[in-house]
């Protein structure tokens, strides 16, 4: 069976082995930081909405009117509206969080 490494030198091999371990081990390091990171902000997030109902309210009101939203446009397109709605409301309080 022929394979990429087939015309390379054992050395050779054994160096794209290598880097090809280094890069895995890299980007495994990432991805636990990255969900250690991300458990963090869970964390706090839980922690924030927990001493403050008012924005726990706030914020469930804003999913709630967001989902009526992308329904309304979704019901839109499918009636054969194809002129693009307005940006997230999300994006209203954060700008460049993804907008339509």
């Amino acid at each position: 069976m022929y394979n990429e490494y087939d015309n390379l030198s054992f050395e050779e091999q054994l160096h794209l082995t290598e880097e090809e371990i280094r890069r895995r081990h890299n980007e495994q390091m990432f991805l636990r930081r990255n969900a250690q990171l991300l458990q963090q902000e869970l964390s706090f997030e839980a922690e924030l909405l927990e001493d403050s109902p008012e924005l726990a309210q706030t914020i469930h009101s804003l999913n709630m009117q967001e989902i009526q939203a992308q329904q309304q446009g979704s019901f839109g397109v499918m009636q054969g509206d194809s002129t693009p709605k307005g940006q997230s409301l999300w994006s209203k309080f954060f700008p460049g969080l993804g907008g339509r």
